[in-house]
């Protein structure tokens, strides 16, 4: 399964790279392949290691902060596996060219 995620604090202004930074480390040490993105991270696995760090991540993030907004996109595709590249590469096919990364 795929999974975009976004975390960031509502009560810590308008820099948030802080504790965004906090959240990407959780996810690296997670083990899990991912990708950072300028308005969300994706994660590949299964639902409950990706939901654990996804939980860790809100979990560190309410610990100094207020109020704290996620979003959360699912693709669930049945005996899918390397999609992270995957589905870009299956565009890229489809166009004749490499897309920038």
């Amino acid at each position: 399964m795929l999974v975009e995620f976004s975390i960031y604090p509502l009560d810590k202004g308008e820099s948030l790279s802080k504790y965004v930074a906090r959240s990407l480390d959780i996810v690296k040490r997670s083990g899990l392949p991912f990708k950072v993105g300028p308005m969300g991270t994706v994660i590949e696995g299964e639902y409950d290691q990706v939901m654990a760090v996804i939980k860790e991540c809100h979990m560190r993030m309410r610990q100094d902060c207020k109020r704290v907004a996620a979003h959360i996109k699912i693709d669930d595709r049945e005996g899918a596996e390397g999609r992270l590249d995957g589905k870009i590469g299956s565009v890229e096919k489809k166009l004749g060219y490499k897309l920038p990364r």
